[in-house]
């Protein structure tokens, strides 16, 4: 294809997975107070502020006039994104997959089929982490003081939050995608396991938005247990493929 061609396939696709993350977007427009509430939880119950008749939930605030109407907006994106992931994450193999030959295409199917749901398993656990690190990093406020914390800057941690847990559980997946397609091995992904084991801990306390060593042990400790099954299943296959060759042969 020329290259003219190229960016209008490439525009194309960006248009589907645009409009997949708006339509995705209404859901969380509609599920917003529910969201809120959810994302509140760590530091606030909403529900209990609510029915004891109060007019302020804790240290939580927003400012401006359009404070709210922003947090809105910014609230059902986040949940688009999520929503839609398989279907942005279709259009990227749909404008690859041409390039690519059939048997290539096959692996890359396993990896969309794979990237979904790890993704989803990674945002699951950012959630289940939240709490944890809210209350590490709260505990810190002396006790003469009171932290008040805008909900935009609230927002901004959990959504770095989550989504670098939803990124990083897609660590074995391109592992195995690239022992599928024949870049590397088994025995070259558990190989240098040491070096491994550090960049993996070196990734988690950068990545993390706390810097606290709790959120960084429960990042760091999944993607090590993920990164040694990955290596294991890439020596299955590298197994199961020297016994087709051997029978080809």
């Amino acid at each position: 294809m020329p290259l003219l061609s190229h960016l209008n396939e490439l525009r194309t696709r960006s248009f589907k997975s645009a409009l997949g993350i708006i339509l995705a977007s209404c859901v969380g427009w509609f599920l917003y107070e529910d969201i809120i509430a959810r994302l509140a939880s760590p530091i606030c119950d909403l529900g209990a502020a609510t029915s004891a008749g109060e007019e302020t939930c804790g240290i939580l605030y927003i400012s401006g006039v359009l404070g709210p109407l922003d947090l809105k907006f910014k609230i059902s994106v986040l949940l688009g994104l999520i929503i839609a992931s398989p279907i942005w994450l279709y259009q990227i193999w749909a404008f690859i997959s041409p390039g690519l030959h059939k048997k290539e295409r096959r692996n890359s199917i396993f990896f969309l089929i794979g990237a979904v749901p790890f993704f989803a398993m990674g945002i699951f656990a950012g959630y289940l982490v939240l709490p944890i690190a809210v209350e590490v990093l709260l505990s810190f406020t002396p006790t003469s003081l009171t932290n008040l914390v805008r909900f935009d800057d609230y927002l901004t941690f959990v959504t770095q939050l989550i989504l670098v847990f939803g990124i990083a559980f897609e660590l074995p997946v391109f592992l195995i995608a690239l022992n599928l397609a024949h870049i590397l091995s088994g025995r070259s992904i558990l190989r240098p396991w040491r070096y491994a084991i550090f960049g993996i801990t070196l990734f988690s306390a950068i990545a993390t938005p706390t810097g606290d060593p709790i959120t960084l042990f429960f990042l760091a400790g999944p993607l090590v247990l993920l990164y040694l099954a990955a290596g294991g299943i890439s020596l299955l296959v590298d197994k199961s493929r020297l016994k087709r060759k051997a029978r080809s042969e």
